[in-house]
């Protein structure tokens, strides 16, 4: 069994698609056909079912992912023994990151220097909902991931900042000469709010939930600056991270934040990775980045599995 077959195997796995596993793996398709038609006479079962588009997964082919996940992460890390010595890093960090990263953290400044200090590796950025990520981390889809998330657990965990979350609401709204909230007075409201998926979200649901309160969604996107448009235009109130880049909305938009008098609610945003031999090396430098760049809250105590 050829590590080359496995790659292009978790390629299209991946990918979903012939055209662009093939792009990805830099091969013509025809090249990564013969590569999977060899691992499957080797591994003797089909690891796709021909003719379907999207690329399909046999159970076979299922069952196989995450080992061959594994097998090639050893490989990698078997490399990686050898050029530590060279002092360089090759590979790939396949890192994700929730949208709104870059109002409260300086994530791309983080890329730039981990680019400018190991040019041998390819940084590949996706962005995708917290729970999706989570997920894509713990199958091996993602080396790690820049998210707020209620809960990590499998995975470590280095807490990067933590902020509360506040009203939002219009200035001629009804609560916004008050110079905090209760939860009770926002019930029965109509919210403007992110998808189920996201960790905010999440949070204002529970909390709405424990204290047998209602609210009405009237309008639901994936964006905060969308979130704020449609706060300012009346549309509704919305629960938000204070640590969000206001300055806009303030100066020229003059939307009010409010904090919440009964209920604490806060956004986390951890960098989470693999635990143990699982870690990439790649993934493991730009921790070591982060931990310099983004140094521990001294009151809090060591990163664990939780993230809430």
């Amino acid at each position: 069994m050829e590590l080359r077959n496995l790659r292009h195997f978790v390629a299209l796995a991946e990918e979903r698609s012939f055209t662009r596993a093939a792009a990805r793996e830099l091969i013509v398709q025809s090249g990564l056909s013969t590569s999977i038609r060899a691992l499957e006479r080797d591994v003797g079962a089909p690891l796709f079912v021909r003719g379907t588009r999207p690329v399909r997964l046999t159970a076979a082919g299922d069952a196989l992912v995450g080992a061959a996940r594994r097998a090639l992460e050893a490989a990698a890390a078997a490399r990686q023994v050898v050029q530590d010595v060279e002092g360089t890093l090759s590979g790939r960090l396949r890192i994700g990151t929730i949208n709104s990263v870059g109002h409260t953290l300086p994530f791309n400044a983080w890329l730039a220097e981990f680019a400018h200090t190991y040019p041998g590796v390819t940084i590949v950025v996706t962005q995708d909902a917290t729970l999706r990520m989570l997920e894509m981390v713990r199958s091996g889809e993602l080396d790690c991931a820049l998210l707020s998330a209620p809960q990590t657990s499998g995975l470590s965990a280095i807490q990067m900042i933590s902020d509360p979350v506040v009203l939002a609401c219009s200035n001629d709204h009804p609560l916004a000469g008050d110079s905090t909230v209760r939860l009770s007075d926002l019930d029965g409201e109509r919210f403007v709010d992110t998808p189920v998926n996201w960790a905010v979200r999440v949070l204002v649901d529970e909390a709405f939930q424990a204290a047998n309160l209602s609210r009405r969604i009237v309008c639901e996107v994936n964006e905060w600056t969308s979130v704020l448009d449609l706060v300012n235009a009346g549309v509704g109130v919305s629960l938000v991270p204070a640590g969000l880049d206001f300055g806009h909305y303030r100066r020229q938009l003059g939307i009010r934040l409010i904090p919440l008098a009964d209920v604490r609610m806060e956004r986390r945003l951890d960098f989470v990775f693999p635990t143990g031999e699982a870690i990439s090396p790649a993934t493991r430098r730009f921790a070591e980045l982060l931990k310099r760049r983004c140094p521990p809250d001294p009151g809090e105590g060591p990163a664990g599995g939780q993230g809430d």
